[in-house]
């Protein structure tokens, strides 16, 4: 999978541009707030049809604009592809693949599989489990169209739910109406907990010896599925929590509480690790993430990199630059040291100053 090239307009710092991107390692350098991140952001965009820093589509227009443009072209086993996604001020987003607009963004899940690792990712062990629900949905959302569709219908029907739950108090005629949110609730949880278990094992599988390698052999690294309620018994707990539910006006039990847990042997790294054993664990877990995407979807993803060689000691620095062979690779960085030094083969580099980029 390559990124040909991508257009932006109007996009944040950016008022238009036009980027030539090599099949390699193409690097992004400058000093900081010049809008090195947001070319980073538009790619995200072009996978997932969201930013990848939590923005709101409006926030992309460029400051006294009324709308903005992405334009990407891309190339995936030989098959061509143009995304296009219009932002506009005063109303929802288009978006269209090969000029066909799309109804909804899910259906651009799959076309440009990416994983993105910034600094902030270096700190998904110790945040909280919604950074981490995060992180195994946005994988599985691009692999799998199963796991999209169920994780939607689960969420509307937590959405609905809660909403009942506001209204009951001490109708019964509503309270009854709750049966069959508590079934579909049911089902589609039992959906979304079970393609996670297994997402989390396809990862074990991997993990292990990248882990092995950045440690020397030193440690053993696992990660594990740790479901709110187990799927056999999430109808009944749903059933047994609904009073509490009610009182409180929330869903209290399913996979919207499900967290994952990390381990190095027996030791509980959220709890317990060092942040060195943190960050390094958080970087075996991005460079899996490539080889999952190699495995279940047959191709290669793009690695987005967002200037996290300067969190990475030099032995982080130097194994994660070896990593970087055969796949696609867009770096952003405030300079060239770091690359230079390690010898590292840079294809293509561009200047970003103040939202214009220069060779």
């Amino acid at each position: 999978m390559i990124i040909e090239s991508i257009e932006i307009k109007n996009y944040r710092n950016y008022e238009s541009e036009k980027i030539i991107l090599d099949k390699e390692k193409n690097i992004f350098y400058g000093a900081n707030a010049q809008g090195k991140t947001n070319i980073l952001e538009s790619l995200y965009y072009c996978a997932m049809g969201r930013s990848h820093r939590g923005s709101k589509d409006n926030e992309i227009i460029r400051f006294g604009q009324e709308e903005a443009h992405i334009k990407m072209f891309l190339l995936k086993k030989d098959l061509k592809y143009r995304i296009d996604i219009h932002f506009k001020k005063n109303n929802r987003k288009g978006i269209a693949i090969n000029g066909i607009p799309i109804k909804k963004t899910s259906d651009l899940f799959g076309i440009l599989t990416a994983v993105i690792f910034s600094p902030e990712d270096l700190n998904i062990i110790k945040r909280g489990p919604s950074e981490r629900r995060r992180f195994i949905d946005m994988e599985l959302c691009q692999i799998d169209k199963t796991y999209v569709y169920n994780l939607v219908n689960y969420n509307k029907i937590i959405m609905n739910r809660n909403k009942l739950l506001k209204e009951c108090n001490n109708k019964r005629e509503l309270q009854e109406m709750l049966d069959i949110w508590d079934m579909q609730l049911a089902a589609y949880g039992r959906k979304v907990s079970v393609r996670r278990k297994e997402f989390i094992d396809v990862i074990n599988g991997i993990v292990l010896d990248i882990h092995r390698e950045i440690t020397h052999n030193d440690e053993i690294f696992s990660l594990t599925y740790e479901p709110d309620t187990p799927v056999e018994r999430l109808a009944e707990e749903i059933a047994r929590n609904r009073e509490k539910d009610i009182r409180y006006k929330s869903t209290s039990t399913g996979p919207h509480r499900d967290d994952i847990g990390f381990f190095i042997g027996n030791l509980d790294i959220k709890k317990y690790g060092s942040q060195g054993q943190q960050r390094t664990c958080a970087l075996s877990l991005k460079l899996s993430e490539i080889e999952v995407f190699k495995k279940l979807t047959g191709d290669t993803p793009v690695l987005l990199l967002d200037d996290v060689l300067s969190e990475l000691d030099n032995s982080r620095q130097t194994h994660l630059l070896k990593s970087l062979n055969n796949i696609q690779t867009v770096i952003t960085c405030t300079g060239l040291d770091d690359y230079i030094n390690k010898n590292f083969g840079l294809n293509r580099i561009l200047k970003v100053d103040d939202g214009r980029i220069s060779e």
